[in-house]
């Protein structure tokens, strides 16, 4: 499209050149005639001649000037093709680099779109999990809620709670559920405590309506009010425990009192502690359920003692058996060590005699060399040399 533009306008300016070209000329012819119309009349036949001259020598310059305007106008039209031509040539070139640019953009581009959609698309499925997590969770609360707002649920929550904390802490041995006094009343867990202390109850309340008036108060009188109320729960919840739970000669001088949630406990603790100090004087002590495993982890630590002490006998026993038996193994030693003296004193005299034997067997052997020695070589010595040779091996025989 550029390409097509560019001659239209070189072919327009050309037109207009020769446009100029055609009314300079014209403009020229007009100021000859003027000159000629304004002469006289009277020299007219005179000039005639002369102008006639004169304005084919004008005439003349003014073509010879058109075809020289008319030349530079083609040159001009020329260059301005070729201008355009290269401006044409530019244009497509730079045109081409940035059409290359934007497809390499486009494509990288789409590119990283494509893979920031599929981080996206990860993001949303984990997002959609948690989501059906939260629906979860938000389904499970609902009937956490429900069963706290019932009474009997929430004392099933605090004892399921309970018998938890205590299975996981303590042995089967250590511990009962459900089980029924001396007087009569059943009470929710007895950890078995060897006396003293003795047998000790754990029994779990939950004062979550009176709690829930405390913390949803809204005003300054109302929060009095809900404290009065919270305050009076658990100072029930403790007579109750001492009064029921703790009996003389079967249980221990103490009672448990279990709070299933820490906030409860928390608050009581913070803002009642003249209610924790009346549980104190009523020798029930209020545990939540990090407290309560800090208590059966000692209660556990005391029943092993416990257990130590009862086998201790047993274990002495058994300590004075493993002495007998070191003593046997001593006694048994020594007599290995014996063994061993014996064999080594057999061992050296054995090398004695081996000793003694290898020492007469070289004597036989230079006495056989000696005997053989006349049969190689002519005798030299003097007679009586026979009779000490013999005196010799008897000698050696008698060794022997």
């Amino acid at each position: 499209m550029i390409a097509t533009a560019a001659p239209a306008g070189s072919l327009d300016l050309l037109l207009l050149s020769l446009a100029i070209g055609g009314t300079l000329l014209a403009l020229g012819l007009g100021v000859i005639l003027a000159r000629f119309l304004m002469q006289p009349a009277a020299v007219e036949d005179e000039a005639a001649e002369r102008r006639q001259e004169m304005l084919e020598v004008e005439l003349a310059r003014l073509l010879q000037s058109q075809e020289e305007l008319k030349g530079r106008l083609s040159g001009i039209g020329e260059s301005q093709v070729q201008q355009s031509q290269a401006i044409n040539k530019t244009l497509n070139e730079r045109l081409d680099g940035v059409s290359q640019r934007l497809t390499d953009n486009m494509t990288e581009q789409t590119k990283k779109t494509s893979e920031s959609l599929g981080k996206l698309n990860e993001r949303l499925s984990v997002i959609d999990d948690a989501q059906k997590n939260l629906t979860g969770l938000s389904t499970e609360f609902l009937k956490l809620q429900d069963i706290l707002n019932n009474k009997q649920a929430r004392g099933a929550f605090g004892e399921i709670q309970l018998n938890d904390l205590v299975s996981n802490a303590l042995p089967p041995s250590a511990y009962s559920f459900q089980t029924t006094l001396g007087n009569g009343k059943r009470a929710d867990c007895v950890v078995l405590l060897p006396n003293p202390p003795g047998p000790i109850v754990i029994d779990a309340k939950f004062p979550l309506d009176a709690y829930h008036a405390l913390r949803n108060a809204e005003n300054d009188a109302d929060k009095v009010m809900a404290a009065r109320r919270f305050g009076a729960d658990v100072l029930k919840h403790v007579k109750d425990i001492s009064d029921k739970y703790i009996v003389p000669g079967e249980t221990a001088e103490s009672a448990l009192m279990f709070l299933p949630s820490e906030a409860v406990y928390a608050e009581l603790h913070a803002n009642f502690t003249d209610i924790v100090a009346k549980s104190y004087q009523a020798r029930v002590w209020i545990v939540s359920p990090t407290t309560l495993m800090a208590t059966l982890n000692t209660v556990r630590a005391v029943l092993k003692d416990a257990q130590m002490r009862e086998q201790a006998h047993i274990i002495q026993a058994e300590v004075g058996k493993m002495m007998a038996d070191v003593e046997r193994l001593d006694t048994r030693v020594g007599n290995l060590r014996k063994h061993f003296g014996m064999a080594e004193k057999d061992i050296r005299d054995i090398e004695t005699s081996n000793a003694k034997i290898i020492r007469k067997g070289e004597k036989i052997k230079e006495v056989e060399l000696e005997d053989m020695r006349p049969a190689l070589t002519p005798p030299t010595a003097p007679t009586g040399t026979g009779t000490s040779q013999a005196a010799g091996q008897s000698d050696l025989l008698g060794e022997t």
